[in-house]
């Protein structure tokens, strides 16, 4: 996130607090991959915090920190996502979840192979990692987190998937060299909407019927 060790603590704490109630009121097996998607951003946004208390730099906390926001998430949104859909919606899914599988893949073996190293530069983090054909993996990276969301048929998803494309649009311009960490942060705060998403029914989108 930005600013500062205190606000990714605060922030990492309400919204895995907001996880854990998503999860509680999960009604569906199938719901909770995507219930625990909160939970799941707030301990990033907690490691986040670690980071900020050492310095940036390249120990266990950048390296878990890239693990999460890198190859994970393009692999677990997609795969929730498609979990929990409408079955009529399922098979278009498929798409990004083979996206997001290739560019986790990718991604992985980055990280396995290159070293990940975060910098304090004033207000926010940039991570620094040498990663292989960048904008494909961007480009990759969003069609299987953001394109699943807007692909779900629930109007729920298409509505977070929404807010984090316009977050991922503000950060691209207002942080371009540190967009990884900003927009994960923003990420995390717009999924506290799947809190809602959990309580209501499922409103299918475009005619789908659940």
């Amino acid at each position: 996130m930005c600013w500062s060790a205190e606000a990714d603590l605060v922030a990492g704490v309400g919204i895995a607090a907001v996880g854990m109630a998503c999860m509680a009121r999960a009604h569906r097996v199938r719901d909770l991959p995507l219930a625990a998607l909160p939970l799941l951003l707030g301990v990033h946004q907690m490691v986040e915090a670690a980071v900020w208390s050492r310095d940036g730099g390249t120990g266990p906390a950048t390296v878990l920190w890239a693990v999460i926001a890198l190859p994970l998430l393009p692999l677990w949104v997609p795969a929730g996502v498609l979990a929990a859909a409408p079955r009529r919606a399922r098979r278009r899914l498929l798409l990004p979840l083979a996206v997001g599988i290739a560019t986790a893949v990718v991604l992985c073996l980055a990280l396995a192979t290159r070293p990940v190293r975060a910098e304090i530069r004033g207000h926010t983090i940039g991570y620094v990692v040498d990663l292989p054909h960048a904008e494909v993996l961007i480009a990759g990276y969003l069609l299987a987190t953001i394109g699943s969301l807007l692909l779900s048929g629930d109007r729920g998803l298409v509505r977070l998937g929404y807010l984090v494309a316009v977050g991922a649009l503000l950060c691209a311009g207002l942080w371009r060299t540190e967009f990884v960490s900003t927009w994960c942060a923003v990420a995390a705060v717009c999924s506290v909407v799947l809190f809602g998403w959990v309580r209501g029914g499922r409103r299918p989108a475009g005619g789908l019927s659940v």
